[in-house]
């Protein structure tokens, strides 16, 4: 019988089929650094090896599993080796099963009780530093079940005092955080801007053209405009602890924009984990963007600060504004100004269902809301015509614009003047530093052994690249230095712009204002413009001003149909009134306008309109009843005689123009001038012979 050094019952659970089959080392550490210095842990580890030549088991059949060195064991994603090791166990490949204790197998009791299980199921025994278990005993079942609970359990004591302490250190504002470029930590643990000028004027130019802008896209294209670089110091990787000066980037701008640190504050919970968004194999996945509301710990001053925390928030404000996602709870903001034709793009809500409107241009411009069609596949919400809905923005624009100060436009060319200045200097530091490395590139090349032609090389081939970098610095420097300076306010330009109120309206009609301008005039003063029909011809519009209040009107818009006008069945109701009492169309409709109806295009009713509406009506107007009469008060008409006589009207026309037929025989009759023959039967039969010739001259000529 087989002897061990681990207690007289114990050898008994070893049968020869265990032998026959492999013992499997387990080794783990949680992490790299204690992989790194505990190397007394893996020298434990490692001796099991020992045990298990001890206990019986053949070297060649003894395998060391040590792949997870590293993982953490809170769950089996990431660890390969213990994936190894339960489908060699589930191949009955595996007779025993070494580990240190159970912390180092699992730290959770799914994949713990799931090796179990499968342990139990084919006969393999699990081993640590003291004992031997056979799964498929109470006793033994019942002990490692314990052990794995108290494995798990020791995971979440540890985890609970890591984040206590983490938490403490936080509402201390001890917590060391990753600070961002611009900011450094001294050895003492004071922080304070970097000391390259160079670093903090780029820094502070982002930051300071952001609040000019409005966009981070603008400032992107700003810095491209005019090559600048920003600087990124690594934390890590091939140049870890150097600065880097990169290219702009649309996410490096939006991380300098939106990191509170620039603004002097300790923030903690800006980015928590969700562990239902991690990916497996990925531990740094999984971070969800809190609003600064949700925000778990915010220490103002705690940094030297770049801008106010003021100002922070108001840069967040205009990133939300721009944004046009639409977030639950948070709404949707305007979105930046374009170039389109539409003034009130990003402004016009709907009154309906509350979402922001978007803009049509075919034919006209419009406002279409689709908010409803895309959430609840229901009919869209309005389709408006927009340039008599910006005509009455425009106009509560203009009469809410207070006189403007001169001042204000002083400082912003102030303003332009500084960033222009701003401008300079950094590319004058950036000559600087292209100085200080083409001279410490000469100075290496110099110092160089000649003999020794590899490195001579690299080093000229590298001053070669500085002496470039320094051509190209100097030649950007030159071309800042040539931009002509900014305007400044004369006192004839401050005599001309006194008062802007009234130049700005005839500003506005010229051609001199692009819709862009436009749009960032209105949306100084508005903050929405709510939309609702009230009727097929009525807009309601609500305008909401920055200040939080609102101003209200209705807005009467063109439509295609004229029964949808509001008022039409009174329209319809006095031009019958004024169409029997005689009057022509014309007068109909100067009527009509004159008493406050319109048409469906226009403010007026037009001739158009009343002959449309008497056709619909059948209303024939006199002239046309008098013209296909037969007889008026005893009178023959044209109509009428020529059919009794069965000839053409053209013929009794002619007879009028040539005389054969004149006063009293025949009258006009007012106001529409139809020709009234006489009823006197020896007229009558005068023309019938006259007809009666005419019919038979005109056979013979066709015969």
């Amino acid at each position: 019988m087989l002897t061990s050094p681990s207690g007289p019952n114990l050898p008994t659970k070893i049968t020869p089929h265990h032998l026959e089959r492999r013992a499997m080392g387990y080794i783990r550490q949680s992490s790299a650094k204690q992989v790194r210095d505990n190397l007394g842990s893996q020298l434990n580890q490692r001796a099991l090896v020992e045990r298990a030549r001890a206990l019986g088991w053949h070297p060649e059949r003894i395998r060391v599993l040590d792949g997870d060195l590293g993982q953490s064991a809170a769950t089996a994603v990431g660890r390969d080796d213990f994936k190894t090791l339960a489908a060699e166990v589930a191949l009955d490949q595996v007779g025993i099963i070494f580990g240190w204790d159970a912390s180092r197998l699992a730290r959770n009791n799914a994949d713990w009780y799931q090796l179990l299980d499968l342990a139990a199921l084919f006969g393999t025994l699990i081993a640590d530093a003291e004992s031997i278990y056979d799964p498929r005993l109470y006793n033994d079942r019942l002990l490692l079940g314990l052990q794995g609970t108290l494995s798990e359990a020791e995971l979440h004591m540890l985890h609970q005092r890591l984040n206590a302490g983490r938490l403490s250190k936080v509402q201390r504002g001890d917590y060391v955080q990753h600070l961002p470029t611009g900011l450094v930590r001294l050895p003492d643990g004071r922080v304070q801007k970097d000391p390259d000028v160079q670093v903090r004027h780029a820094i502070e130019r982002v930051l300071t053209r952001f609040t000019e802008l409005g966009t981070c896209q603008r400032v992107l294209r700003d810095c491209k405009q005019h090559g600048l670089l920003l600087p990124r110091r690594q934390t890590g990787g091939l140049h870890g602890g150097e600065l880097l000066w990169k290219p702009p980037s649309a996410s490096a701008i939006y991380e300098i924009v939106g990191n509170p640190a620039y603004a002097g504050a300790f923030v903690y919970g800006r980015r928590p984990t969700d562990p239902t968004r991690r990916r497996p194999g990925r531990p740094a996945t999984g971070h969800v963007r809190k609003p600064l509301a949700e925000w778990a710990t915010v220490i103002r001053d705690a940094y030297p600060a770049y801008i106010s925390w003021e100002q922070f928030l108001a840069n967040q404000a205009r990133l939300h504004d721009n944004s046009q996602r639409y977030a639950a709870g948070c709404g949707r903001g305007r979105g930046t100004p374009r170039a389109g034709a539409a003034l009130l793009q990003g402004l016009a809500t709907c009154g309906r269902c509350g979402h922001r409107m978007r803009v049509a241009y075919k034919p006209n411009v419009r406002y279409l809301c689709a908010g409803l069609r895309e959430e609840f596949a229901e009919p869209g919400c309005a389709c408006l015509e927009g340039a008599s809905i910006e005509a009455f923005v425009v106009a509560a624009f203009f009469e809410a614009l207070q006189p403007a100060q001169l001042d204000v436009l002083a400082a912003v060319l102030a303003e332009r003047q500084q960033e222009r200045d701003r401008l300079v200097q950094w590319h004058q530091h950036q000559v600087q530093r292209a100085t200080y490395e083409a001279s410490l590139a000469r100075r290496r090349y110099g110092a160089v052994d000649p003999d020794h032609r590899l490195v001579a090389a690299e080093l000229e081939r590298q001053w070669e690249e500085a002496l470039l970098a320094l051509r190209q610095a100097q030649e950007a420097a030159e071309r800042c230095a040539r931009q002509p300076a900014e305007p400044t306010v004369t006192p004839e330009l401050r005599d001309r712009w006194q008062h802007l109120n009234q130049t700005l309206p005839a500003l506005w009609a010229s051609e001199q204002l692009t819709p862009e301008q436009r749009k960032q005039l209105l949306r100084s003063l508005i903050q929405r413009v709510i939309l609702t029909r009230t009727a097929p011809d009525r807009v309601q519009v609500k305008i909401v001003w920055v200040s939080g209040h609102f101003s209200e009107g209705t807005v009467i818009p063109p439509i295609h149909r004229q029964a949808a006008v509001t008022g039409y069945p009174q329209m319809v109701d006095r031009a019958r009134e004024l169409w029997q009492q005689g009057h022509t169309d014309h007068d109909i409709a100067r009527v009509l306008s004159t008493e406050g109806f319109r048409s469906a295009r226009s403010t007026v009713v037009s001739p158009a309109t009343v002959l449309k509406i008497r056709g619909q009506h059948h209303w024939v107007s006199r002239y046309h009843e008098h013209r296909l009469a037969c007889r008026i008060e005893g009178w023959w008409t044209v109509h009428g005689l020529a059919a009794e006589l069965g000839v053409d009207r053209n013929w009794i026309y002619r007879r009028i123009k040539c005389g054969i037929l004149n006063p009293p025989a025949v009258i006009r009759r007012q106001p529409y001038g139809n020709f009234l023959i006489q009823d006197d039967p020896a007229l009558l039969e005068y023309l019938r012979q006259q007809a009666h010739s005419t019919r038979g001259r005109d056979a013979h000529t066709q015969t």
